[in-house]
């Protein structure tokens, strides 16, 4: 397996052990629990199953298509924006809620959504151009 492709499963693993964190850190406080639920949720759907189908659909779905990756350049863009993305979601978010560092948070916020969204259409052109078209 490629290493680049390990690291994405890593993240995975990472991402669904701080998500779980967090929920459970939600229990533990939850006066406080409403200003994480997006972190929450963030870290364990852009995170855990996200990264996990990045990982998993480059190793499998070139093999089903008896093809190379369209670009092996857009897996490690890919990999950094979507990471820095959800890392940046997951800190502004309770920043934004508890009105804190603004308007700092907020366009930091927005910065890191950018990130992740772009990440998300890089997977998404990158698998469109590796697939091949189906026999007619």
């Amino acid at each position: 397996m490629e290493r680049i492709i390990v690291w994405y499963l890593r993240m995975s693993v990472f991402y669904f052990a701080a998500g779980a964190l967090v929920g459970f850190c939600m229990l533990l406080w939850p006066d406080e629990s409403g200003y994480y639920i997006s972190s929450h949720a963030h870290l364990n759907l852009l995170g855990f199953m996200s990264m996990m189908i990045y990982g998993i659909g480059y190793h499998i779905l070139p093999r089903f298509s008896g093809v190379h990756i369209y670009s092996q350049s857009i897996i490690r863009i890919q990999f950094w924006l979507a990471n820095t993305g959800l890392l940046g979601m997951a800190i502004c978010w309770p920043l934004v809620l508890r009105q804190i560092a603004r308007p700092f948070s907020e366009v930091l916020l927005m910065i890191s959504a950018l990130s992740s969204l772009t990440a998300v259409v890089l997977f998404a052109f990158n698998i469109i151009k590796t697939i091949k078209p189906a026999d007619k």
